[in-house]
């Protein structure tokens, strides 16, 4: 039975980060020109953050290493868009487990536990285990692929990301002739995931893809960005870029996989499927019932976008579709 669940704020609800922090400044000037009174020192306090946030940030930013023996990765995998500030992309982000808010991941991020972390790879293979991370990545050359993000909130980046081909991963441990998709689990962990104890989705994060999706080219496992490893708030250590699709499929901090002959159910498209379906391809066409997604805002600029089709790989991924009626199998 599906039980209906608050629907979650999206970014057109939550105040851009940008006229947050205008917001901050302002009022520090403000407090500024009260110089010299009780009132102006306690709202220049009241901007900065607490000593338990820069202690956490401190924390996170120690887990966070350079990656070296990094190979530059064929054109066709790197854009020609301006990257993304990291200062962007490491603060402003989805991943609920951490807080709804897009700088609650970055200030929740040391509540992520990433070691030692292993990934189950289960069902249709003939090799299923749980195998630790780093053997895992060991036997696959890392690769930097500059791909294009697109959410569903009609926002956008472009990140340089690190990682392995999903599809060498998978060859590993053979699937069999009656994989059909490649289903996929986040971490469950509630005692320190403060995002876990609210009943926004039915936890763990679940995610899918069908097995040609999941073995295109195109689709990464990915261990890091910016040359150095994944920070906690963009899902380390291990998740799933499928950069012709909405960000919500590029599931986070992956703890399983598991190749199966059914379609399997997802988080989002459980939990409101009039808004999220399970192939989420990027197509200017669909309107989300509460926006279009004709457009879209390039984190780092004010101005819109037009929006790709297939954000922008259409040439790449569009004959897995053929065939296919995408304004309905959204």
């Amino acid at each position: 039975m599906l039980i209906r669940r608050p629907t979650p704020l999206v970014d057109r609800d939550v105040t851009d980060r940008r006229l947050y922090l205008g917001r901050r400044e302002f009022l520090r000037n403000s407090a500024w020109t009260l110089a010299g009174t009780a009132t102006a020192a306690s709202a220049l306090a009241a901007c900065g953050p607490s000593e338990e946030a820069s202690a956490a940030r401190e924390s996170v930013s120690a887990r966070v290493r350079p990656l070296t023996d990094v190979r530059p990765a064929p054109p066709r995998f790197r854009v020609d868009d301006p990257v993304t500030d990291r200062t962007d992309a490491t603060s402003y982000n989805n991943f609920y487990e951490l807080g709804l808010g897009k700088e609650d991941p970055a200030e929740n991020a040391d509540r992520l536990k990433t070691e030692p972390w292993s990934v189950v790879v289960d069902g249709e293979v003939g090799r299923p285990g749980r195998i630790p991370l780093e053997d895992l990545l060991k036997p696959h050359p890392l690769e930097e692929r500059i791909y294009r993000l697109r959410c569903v909130e009609a926002w956008s980046m472009v990140i340089p990301w690190i990682g392995i081909p999903l599809a060498d991963v998978l060859a590993r441990f053979e699937p069999t002739s009656k994989a059909k998709y490649v289903a996929f689990e986040t971490l469950l962990d509630r005692e320190n995931l403060p995002g876990q104890r609210r009943n926004v989705l039915d936890w763990p994060y679940r995610e899918g893809l069908r097995i040609d999706e999941a073995m295109h080219p195109l689709s990464l496992l990915a261990v890091g960005m910016y040359g150095e490893t994944l920070p906690p708030q963009n899902g380390a250590p291990l998740r799933l870029v499928v950069p012709w699709k909405y960000g919500f499929k590029s599931i986070k901090s992956i703890v399983r996989i598991r190749l199966q002959e059914t379609e399997p159910m997802t988080s989002w498209n459980e939990s409101a499927p009039n808004e999220y379906g399970f192939y989420a391809n990027v197509n200017p066409k669909v309107s989300h019932p509460r926006w279009s997604q004709a457009k879209e805002r390039r984190i780092g600029s004010w101005s819109k976008r037009p929006t790709l089709p297939f954000n922008g790989y259409e040439e790449q991924v569009a004959s897995l579709y053929t065939g296919m009626n995408l304004r309905k199998q959204f």
